[in-house]
């Protein structure tokens, strides 16, 4: 248990960007976050890594930073995105209790969605038959994951040099109009499924579980954020109102065309 003691205190740490500005509790804290809970889970058990559980850190780490620095570069570079970073509403002062309460959830969230490879990890060293063909599986998931967010952010920053103004929907946004979402989906399913080789007690399940339920929760609320940016943007576009008919807002072949109507997914 100390070790999720230790991991507990490098997300708040991180996180703690928060402090600076709220948003970067769930953005440039999330990225850098990870990042930094991989590096200290490959530190912890350093005697009982073995390639693919290498391999799991190695793209936990990879994703963090990239998905930290993205954000950094789309902050200074991006006047849509500074308008939206620093709106109103985003920059409305929040009583301490709320941001003590989400500064903690987060950091929370964010062990919960790499404890699977702790897990994994802990058990191996206590000794437990663990099962390295699930480890192989989810660092490989979480490889094509990393690799579709980045292809999707890398598509739509060329589409919209070319026109700004247009939705995008060429490349890997024919298959569903949040593919950089459904990136994160892939990877944390990665990470989860980890758990099925880990020989995991009980309460591992609950904790890993939590952080996967967790995160694909805040990946359908940050699917219904942009849908309803979206649709103030491009409502009137009848090639828009086509695309949006018949593409999924996240899931591929999963006929879930809008999520705008379902408020408890407001986060």
């Amino acid at each position: 248990m100390n070790y999720l003691l230790i991991l507990l205190a490098v997300s708040m740490a991180v996180s703690g960007l928060g402090w600076i500005y709220f948003i970067y509790f769930f953005s440039l804290g999330y990225g850098f976050g990870v990042s930094a809970l991989a590096v200290t889970i490959a530190i912890l058990f350093k005697d009982v890594i073995t390639l693919p559980t290498a391999l799991l850190c190695a793209v936990m780490f990879i994703f963090g930073c990239r998905l930290g620095l993205y954000l950094l570069t789309r902050e200074k570079m991006s006047p849509e995105y500074k308008k939206i970073l620093y709106g109103p509403d985003a920059a409305k002062k929040k009583p301490l209790f709320v941001v003590i309460t989400v500064w903690i959830f987060c950091a929370l969230l964010y062990v919960g969605q790499v404890s699977p490879v702790a897990f994994f990890l802990a058990n191996k060293s206590a000794g437990a038959p663990v099962n390295e063909v699930w480890a192989w599986i989810g660092a490989g998931l979480m490889a094509v994951g990393v690799i579709l967010e980045s292809v999707a952010d890398a598509q739509k920053k060329a589409a919209k040099k070319i026109n700004k103004h247009r939705f995008v929907d060429t490349g890997v946004y024919r298959l569903v109009r949040c593919p950089n979402y459904l990136g994160e989906l892939v990877i944390w399913t990665g990470s989860f499924i980890v758990c099925f080789g880990a020989c995991c007690a009980v309460w591992q399940w609950i904790i890993a579980a939590i952080g996967y339920i967790g995160i694909v929760y805040v990946m359908f609320s940050g699917a219904r954020r942009l849908e309803i940016r979206q649709n103030g943007a491009y409502g009137s576009d009848p090639e828009y109102q086509a695309y949006i008919k018949k593409t999924p807002i996240l899931l591929p072949f999963v006929p879930i065309y809008s999520v705008e109507k379902h408020k408890w997914l407001q986060a």
